[in-house]
């Protein structure tokens, strides 16, 4: 179990890919420790902490669970001292907490565009630059920032229908965002033994987000996919697997576990 004795953190992991990335990291050895903003099941919502919480540790995982809103950036720290109380501090940090709204731009209000980033960009920054000291130290580390094909940049003139018309604007700029912080943190901490990578579903998978969204009612990818591209990029050598923003299906396939 190539995870054991370390400890991961994943964000937004009270459903959907975070769930399933936390699972994958927990069935591998690692403590896990959960972060989300819903703690019990609410009839509002579908997964909570608490379900996320069980299902670990009835397959015989360690796992945490400490409730946060991560637009917050006092909880985003009262959260991450938690966890370093309970557990110690992360050797694998899995950001993939996100809030996402589709509009047109020229109707986009500031409010959402701002959360968006915050959840995006800067939680993700944040809870790196807390997770560097403890792994600077020592001399290795993994983060990942689960990111979206959305992010890349679309082609034309001329533009697809889909382009035109769907209101990924935001989305899209957030997550190309992510995906140049990615690959400067990953310079800037190449030198300390931390690996930092991105990685997105080459297709949609049905999580409820993506229900709520409209996006995808039914997979057209399989979950495992991102859980095992989650997988290898917080296990591999931070030498040589560092920096990359990995499509599932392109990077498994590169290395051999399509």
């Amino acid at each position: 179990m190539s995870c054991h004795g370390k400890v991961a953190l994943v964000t937004g992991s009270s459903r959907g890919l975070g769930k399933a990335i936390a699972q994958r990291l927990a069935s591998e050895g690692a403590t896990v420790a959960l972060t989300a903003r819903t703690m019990d099941p609410d009839p509002k919502y579908q997964g909570s902490l608490r379900l996320t919480l069980d299902e670990i540790e009835q397959a015989g995982g360690a796992a945490v669970a400490v409730p946060a809103d991560l637009s917050d950036v006092e909880q985003r720290g009262a959260m991450f001292a938690e966890v370093v109380r309970q557990v110690g501090a992360p050797d694998i940090l899995v950001n993939n907490a996100a809030v996402t709204f589709l509009r047109p731009l020229d109707e986009f209000p500031e409010r959402r565009v701002r959360l968006m980033m915050e959840m995006h960009v800067m939680a993700p920054l944040h809870l790196t630059q807390l997770a560097i000291p403890a792994m600077r130290e020592r001399g290795r580390g993994w983060v990942l920032n689960v990111t979206s094909v959305g992010g890349d940049l679309p082609e034309g003139p001329p533009f697809s229908e889909f382009d035109r018309s769907a209101g990924f604007g935001v989305y899209g700029t957030a997550k190309a965002a992510l995906n140049r912080l990615t690959k400067s943190l990953a310079a800037e901490l190449y030198d300390d033994g931390i690996a930092v990578n991105a990685a997105a579903p080459s297709n949609p998978v049905a999580t409820p987000g993506a229900g709520t969204l409209d996006l995808a009612k039914t997979d057209t990818e399989d979950i495992a996919l991102i859980t095992e591209t989650a997988f290898q990029l917080c296990t591999g050598d931070p030498k040589i697997l560092t920096g990359r923003i990995a499509h599932t299906q392109s990077f498994l396939a590169e290395t051999g576990r399509s």
